[in-house]
């Protein structure tokens, strides 16, 4: 990362600003914008998101409104309601109220004396769900938006469910937001008044799985603020990015495929972090192209921002299995729309021996009935111990490991080795003719490239749950013995596999603790003659449209000053049992004490994460999320502490959650919830 100092515009910042909302709740805004806007007013940029301005994200912000306000435009960056330093009380993610409260802001915004009356928003993940949905109310001022890490789909493809099949990360997610909507309010700048905000909050916040176990199905809780239930709602230009080693590979390439608007997408290698931030690298120059992406749509300046391909992405090269990298070799390439008349879909059969050629069929023996016996699987709960997390935030390293073990309890097909490269860019689909064993099963598939000594690195995969085969909001109990189609679709990737590897698909019955179990094992047999793994080729012939250094260096403005006063931990750590049959996957992330030099606070954040189960068990399966937040300075100490813990029998789900918040050591507020949801066919 490259620090920058001189800017074309001197800049100023104003740390607290309050922004009423129509309701009369006050939200907490810190503001970056030129001097000159005092007298000459900028566009301005929104970034709108939970995580406390103040302190948990000042100093990624620090890096990025400055720039931005140095290139001459005016940067607010506001608490959601009940977060930070903002009033009111933060009850679940995207609900109308949070986008009302948006609208307001921008229309504030639009109104002072030092904006022009244009207006963006931007932001990752969080931020970018925010606006990409405040994009499809069509709010006056904004012009453009700028977002990375999302979806458009909040059941298909967020951390709560996967083809029907719900995530560990539905309760990991959960957990988190638990420990941040309860946090308190800095007296420094609410002043009295804090502990009273804090109460609120204390007293009003649910453990969210609740509100999202009650919601199995595609139901309207869903569809609202999913943009892809009507992609015509956005009409400002987007800019779009994720990485391949993010939960949210997908939806760049389903924006650029649907919506009408000037659009750019971006794909790297990353993990769920800013490209300039980019892990695994290489991380690129992207603020450059954010600014370049304002001052055409905000400035209207003649850069040739929507020059060149309207898909930039990163093609991986084979690597060995690690659950970590600093680096992913590959090269840029361009696609000049989306879909791309470089990639052609080429089908292959599944057969007893393997993974065929394109357009062979599976030879059926002479006599009885023509047809082969099926092949099956009935995989152990231990099968997906080595997946790594649904969205990858590379610390501790949470990348899928060497995938031998996990196709031990696997039906798997291998390609013979690969006489010339192939390399694919988009997602992968598996058609399936099965039968199962039980009324609720789970199907999942594995992509990956298998070096000549054998070693299996995951390149994608994909989760169904058969149940949701006639639409994801109306599932049935299968008929075991009864043949269905099922179709399974891989996350998108860009992935090159070298002359000499195999590409191997491996399906299986559990992948715990990525997603949770069904309610019992499942045989499934899987039919060949019918059952196809199809792969979204580009040839190598197709030249790559990008230059190798296609962006310049990463850089930014200085991070302000923090400094980290006791060491963080970071663990990723599974084990077994051969006595009592027990597995466990521990994951530890603290990032140790930190002071704040500017505002004389130290913080600190401590997340674990505990998925268990006995032996061949399905309802044994266990899932644990516990956080410590905690905020000091002088004689003001504070701390919350929650703990959620989900367990299940074969119909229902139980959860058990605690909230607790300490004021100077001594305990001030205690609740416990004690939750049963039924299963609705999962």
């Amino acid at each position: 990362m490259r620090y920058v100092t001189n800017l074309p515009s001197e800049t100023k910042e104003e740390e607290h600003v309050v922004i009423p909302m129509s309701d009369g709740t006050r939200l907490s805004a810190r503001i970056w914008r030129p001097v000159s806007s005092d007298d000459e007013p900028v566009p301005a940029i929104l970034e709108y998101i939970p995580y406390r301005k103040r302190d948990l994200t000042a100093v990624r912000d620090s890096m990025h409104h400055p720039y931005l306000a140095g290139h001459g435009y005016a940067c607010v960056r506001v608490d959601l309601r009940g977060t930070g330093d903002s009033e009111g009380v933060l009850k679940d993610e995207y609900l109308e109220q949070e986008q009302r409260d948006a609208e307001d802001i921008l229309a504030w915004i639009a109104d002072q004396p030092w904006c022009d009356g244009a207006t963006g928003m931007m932001g990752l993940s969080w931020g970018a769900f925010a606006a990409l949905q405040v994009a499809a109310r069509q709010p006056p001022s904004l012009r453009a938006i700028v977002i990375a890490s999302f979806t458009d789909d909040r059941y298909a493809d967020d951390m709560h469910y996967m083809g029907g099949a719900m995530l560990s990360d539905n309760l990991a997610e959960a957990g988190t937001m638990f420990a941040y909507a309860t946090c308190p309010p800095d007296p420094a700048v609410v002043g009295e008044r804090w502990r009273e905000m804090w109460h609120e909050r204390l007293e009003s916040t649910r453990p969210w799985v609740v509100e999202w176990l009650r919601h199995q199905r595609r139901d309207e809780y869903w569809r609202h603020a999913s943009v892809c239930e009507d992609y015509g709602a956005v009409r400002c230009p987007v800019l779009a990015s994720s990485g391949w080693a993010d939960g949210y590979s997908n939806a760049v390439m389903r924006l650029l495929g649907h919506l009408d608007v000037p659009r750019r997408g971006l794909i790297g290698p990353w993990s769920h972090k800013f490209p300039h931030l980019g892990e695994p690298g290489p991380a690129i120059g992207y603020l450059q192209e954010v600014v370049r992406w304002w001052d055409h749509w905000l400035k209207g300046a003649d850069n040739g921002v929507m020059d060149g391909p309207m898909l930039q992405t990163w093609m991986q090269e084979s690597v060995p299995p690690s659950t970590s990298y600093e680096e992913r070799p590959g090269r840029w390439v361009g696609e000049p729309s989306w879909p791309s008349p470089n990639v052609e879909r080429v089908t292959y059969p599944l057969t007893q021996h393997g993974i065929g050629a394109p357009g062979d069929t599976a030879a059926k023996p002479a006599g009885g009935d023509g047809e082969k016996e099926p092949m099956t699987v009935q995989s152990p709960l231990s099968v997906g111990q080595f997946a790594g997390k649904w969205a990858s935030y590379n610390a501790p390293p949470d990348l899928p490991y060497d995938q031998r073990e996990e196709d031990g309890g696997s039906l798997v097909f291998d390609t013979e080795p690969l006489t010339e490269p192939v390399e694919i860019l988009g997602p992968a689909t598996v058609e399936l003719d099965v039968s199962v064993s039980e009324p609720v099963a789970t199907v999942a598939a594995r992509l990956s490239d298998v070096a000549p000594n054998g070693s299996a690195t995951r390149v994608s995969y994909g989760v169904l749950n058969l149940t949701r085969l006639d639409g994801r909001d109306a599932p049935e109990a299968l008929e075991p013995t009864r043949r269905y189609r099922a179709t399974v679709d891989l996350n998108a990737v860009a992935q090159s596999f070298p002359r000499g590897h195999r590409i191997r698909l491996s399906l299986s019955t559990s992948y715990w603790p990525l997603a949770w179990p069904p309610p019992r094992p499942v045989l499934l047999s899987v039919y060949e003659g019918s059952s196809t793994l199809t792969l979204p080729v580009r040839p190598a012939t197709v030249p790559d449209g990008l230059p190798r250094n296609a962006f310049a260096e990463p850089e930014s403005t200085p991070p302000l000053d923090a400094t980290q006063l006791t060491d963080p931990e970071e663990r990723w750590l599974v084990t077994r049992d051969l006595v009592g049959y027990n597995a466990e996957l521990e994951i530890v992330k603290d990032r140790g004490l930190v002071r704040f030099e500017d505002i004389g606070l130290e913080v600190g954040r401590r997340a674990c994460e505990r998925y268990a189960s006995v032996a061949e068990d399905f309802t044994s399966a266990t899932g644990e999320s516990t956080w410590t937040m905690r905020f000091r300075r002088d004689d003001w100490d504070v701390r919350v502490e929650t703990h959620t813990r989900l367990t299940c029998d074969e119909t229902q789900f139980f959860v058990d959650a605690t909230l607790d918040g300490y004021e100077g050591g001594r305990r001030v507020f205690s609740r416990t919830w004690n939750e049963t949801i039924p299963r609705d066919l999962l």
